[in-house]
């Protein structure tokens, strides 16, 4: 018999329809595997404490098996504390776990979890809260209360996460006035959302520009022409069918560190698809290697072949702090 050296934490909410097959998959893997203990959360609130248990009785490996969001409270509670992170990726879009190589099976995601290699990553950081793949002001975080109705109504699932994405466009709109300080240089606007990058993978699947930029470890900061309501439904269908423009549908400024000031004293702040208001101002930073994630072994390459874990690979030299519109 072994003792247990991992944890897995997992949300039971997560998932891309109502009646996951991919639940009771797991916890069979998991009951039958002596080296796991589980941790079901009741609720989301529980999530923190939970992992800070694990992580004080000694589990080596927490893994995180949910959706982004999850994945996203995982990581926040395992910065600095010397477990490392496994992730099975159990929800709708699974960003992080795609930008890893991470299988999307449950069996073999798991599997990697246990006996994966080890490499680092990197998370972003808005006022001492995670983030792994973005975080944002404004009509983003908007659309992501209308989601959960929908959600609720019809279950979790691509679709339903686009068709969100236009009711909330056509009936809510409140431009935010910001003053944003990008290492050191300053700009004032004003604009429906601030978007805030730090996944390479994530931009790719959206055709942004700024992906040279978060690989040599930066942030992208995204920002909507103040153009009305249905000028910002239209560039969200654009977003959504990957026919987004630089300089006619959003204006990129890239840093290490990015501060935006705002009239309001809170605001709704989005992190990884979970919301929750927050005093401002906002300052993002990127926190280098803060975390060790279990990946899939890395393929042998030749020399000038990209790594297959490009996202996470090493910066190049800084340029230096000028951010581009």
């Amino acid at each position: 018999m072994f003792d247990p050296d991992a944890c897995v934490i997992f949300n039971p909410a997560s998932g891309k329809k109502k009646q996951d097959a991919r639940a009771p998959q797991l916890l069979r893997l998991i009951e039958n595997n002596p080296r796991i203990a589980l941790c079901q959360l009741r609720k989301p609130q529980d999530l923190e404490r939970e992992v800070q248990r694990a992580s004080a009785e000694g589990f080596a490996t927490v893994i995180a098996a949910g959706g982004d969001g999850t994945i996203s409270g995982v990581a926040g509670a395992l910065v600095d504390n010397g477990a490392r992170l496994g992730i099975v990726p159990m929800g709708t879009f699974n960003f992080l776990a795609r930008s890893l190589n991470i299988p999307e099976d449950t069996e073999e995601a798991l599997a990697v979890a246990l006996d994966g290699t080890d490499a680092p990553l990197s998370v972003g950081d808005v006022n001492g809260q995670i983030f792994l793949n973005n975080a944002s002001l404004g009509a983003y975080a908007a659309v992501l209360e209308v989601r959960e109705g929908v959600y609720r109504r019809w279950g979790r699932s691509r679709p339903a996460a686009y068709w969100s994405v236009l009711v909330a466009m056509l009936t809510l709109y409140r431009p935010l006035k910001m003053r944003i300080t990008i290492d050191g240089t300053v700009v004032e606007l004003k604009s429906p959302m601030a978007f805030v990058a730090s996944s390479a993978y994530q931009l790719e699947q959206y055709n942004f520009d700024g992906i040279e930029a978060v690989r040599d470890g930066k942030l992208a900061l995204f920002v909507a022409p103040n153009s009305g309501r249905l000028m910002l439904l239209w560039r969200a269908l654009k977003v959504l069918f990957g026919g987004v423009r630089r300089g006619t549908d959003y204006r990129l400024f890239t840093g290490q560190e990015i501060l935006i000031e705002t009239r309001r004293a809170t605001s709704l702040v989005a992190r990884d698809g979970e919301r929750g208001r927050m005093a401002g101002p906002y300052r993002f930073r990127l926190l280098k290697d803060a975390l060790t994630v279990r990946v899939p072994p890395s393929v042998p390459r030749t020399e000038g072949e990209t790594p297959v874990l490009a996202a996470q690979s090493t910066p190049s030299p800084d340029p230096g702090p000028v951010p581009s519109a």
